[in-house]
């Protein structure tokens, strides 16, 4: 499944905490795998909205819902705040 391009809060946000290559590497097993375990992957609640997450890294969290069989990342957070 295709990640959509972020916007550009979301480039900042990235460049702000210094995740892009951790961001470029998940995005990559992402679209080649989404269902690997690495990715931990969740259906948020509530789940009639169909909004899922995956893991950057351990703090790093990337909000995203499928339209039209792409990811669209909503926002890129951090999991514990």
């Amino acid at each position: 499944m295709r990640v959509r391009s972020l916007n550009k809060k979301q480039e900042k946000f990235i460049a702000r905490h210094n995740l892009h290559d951790k961001y470029e590497k998940t995005v990559k097993l992402f679209e080649i795998d989404f269902r690997h375990p690495s990715l931990h992957i969740e259906l948020l609640e509530p789940k009639n909205l169909k909004i899922y997450s995956f893991r950057v890294d351990i703090k790093y969290r990337v909000v995203f819902i499928v339209t039209d069989g792409e990811a669209e990342v909503i926002a890129i957070t951090n999991h514990y705040k």
